[in-house]
């Protein structure tokens, strides 16, 4: 099989995790662009030059695409870019010309409304008054209420943007209608309980879009898809009488979460005798940490008991990065043979997608005969270096983006887990959006 994937953008978890975890199964092949066409921070992707590698890629049975990428060059770009609606509207003419006839998986964003005054991901004007325009959001949704301090043409061009962005993702129920989606999914990311973004995903959902909360791991689960087979599994929680409780960023609780994510990838919640695997998810009690933010929580006290059967731990207690305590203690038995895989990146939906996805094809692969455990091992290496090494700790002694120091910084982590899995990788790093958020880890 092989799968055609047009990533979000040129971010390692959009682009290089896609690829390794693909390669846990040697039967299918995953194609991308080059890493060059793809957009960052404050470049969007080519997309001239991603129609023409799609329109030229040979023998696709299967495309996957971040629709947010074609229409306006990144998810960064969707809510940036000033391209008009009719400009977007002959790109994505040209996309139906490509896709055809194909099996096409595909995503779009709901443009999100965050609650602050940050300006890296969005438009100038939001470090002034990102906040007042959630508060407009908010209330309009809530209590009707249209009363702001936000300058008339900053809201206007706002709304426009909105506007803009909405009419493309009705466009894109028109074209599933046509039946050039086999599966179209909307992204709910950054979202409270009331906002314009709320409202946009109700009326999706009434014209027949599938919402989900989340964005990042949403190309993964798609991806998860592609391989046959029902995966048994059963979430086990470290704080169970706590699982009610709902995440950062997020709009449901987290058993919801756990559970959309795992029916969401084609796999079944199950009860612990029937599982395939045990989903150890470390949630968190009261409220869920943060470390970069500086938002403490009740780090893992417990003890640790693994269970008998494979398992894998989705790490949450603490939005984007591991929880040191519980790790501490995880570390002898990962390695194990019913050790499956780790993660703790960003969001608990990014968590537990990218983890369930992982799950899913581990077991398709294991039942073709076609597993790579050198690719699986490079996973869970890879994860443990960023989520724990690099987030939990590394990256709260940095100021910038220092390649020197996070090397020598990271030498403790890459010295402990090189050993664990008995491997002997050239390990770099870099900053690919020059910020501390994300980091590249290349093993070599």
């Amino acid at each position: 099989m092989r799968v055609g994937f047009i990533p979000l953008d040129n971010r390692p978890v959009s682009y290089d995790l896609v690829r390794m975890t693909s390669e846990i199964s040697g039967d299918v092949e995953v194609l991308l662009p080059d890493l060059s066409l793809l957009g960052g921070l404050e470049k969007p992707s080519d997309i001239e030059g991603i129609l023409a590698w799609m329109e030229q890629a040979d023998n696709i049975d299967t495309f996957i695409i971040a629709l947010d990428t074609i229409a306006y060059g990144g998810l960064v770009q969707s809510r940036r870019s000033n391209d008009d609606l009719k400009t977007i509207l002959h790109r994505l003419e040209r996309l139906k010309k490509i896709i055809k006839g194909k099996k096409v998986l595909a995503f779009s964003s709901i443009m999100r409304i965050s609650n602050n005054n940050v300006n890296t991901e969005e438009k100038p004007y939001w470090e002034i008054w990102g906040e007042k325009i959630f508060e407009y959001s908010y209330n309009l949704h809530r209590y009707g209420f249209t009363e702001t301090d936000v300058p008339k043409d900053i809201l206007e061009d706002y709304q426009t943007t909105r506007d803009r962005n909405f009419a493309v993702n009705k466009f894109y129920i028109e074209m599933q209608n046509d039946g050039y989606f086999s599966e179209l999914i909307f992204s709910k990311d950054d979202c409270a309980e009331y906002g314009l973004n709320i409202v946009e995903a109700y009326e999706l959902g009434q014209m027949g879009g599938k919402v989900k909360t989340g964005a990042d791991e949403i190309p993964l689960m798609l991806l998860a898809k592609c391989f046959d087979g029902e995966v048994k599994i059963c979430p086990v929680y470290t704080a169970d009488n706590q699982k009610h409780l709902i995440s950062n960023y997020e709009d449901i609780s987290i058993s919801t979460c756990v559970k959309n994510q795992i029916e969401f990838s084609g796999c079944r919640v199950s009860d612990e005798n029937e599982a395939d695997v045990i989903l150890v998810v470390n949630n968190f009690e009261k409220y869920q940490g943060e470390i970069v933010m500086g938002i403490p929580t009740e780090p893992f006290k417990g003890e640790f008991i693994p269970p008998d059967k494979l398992f894998a731990v989705a790490d949450v207690r603490y939005a984007n990065g591991s929880d040191n305590a519980f790790v501490k203690q995880l570390l002898p038995y990962m390695l194990r043979e019913n050790f499956l895989g780790y993660g703790a990146w960003n969001t608990s939906a990014n968590t537990l997608g990218a983890l369930v996805s992982l799950i899913k094809i581990y077991f398709y692969a294991v039942n073709k005969g076609t597993l790579n455990k050198t690719a699986l091992d490079k996973v869970n290496l890879t994860r443990l270096l960023d989520d724990w090494g690099y987030q939990a700790n590394v990256r709260q002694k940095l100021r910038n983006s220092d390649h020197k120091k996070i090397s020598a910084l990271m030498k403790p982590y890459e010295k402990l887990l090189q050993k664990m899995y008995k491997t002997k990788y050239k390990i770099s790093y870099s900053f690919p959006w020059n910020r501390l958020f994300e980091v590249r880890i290349e093993l070599i």
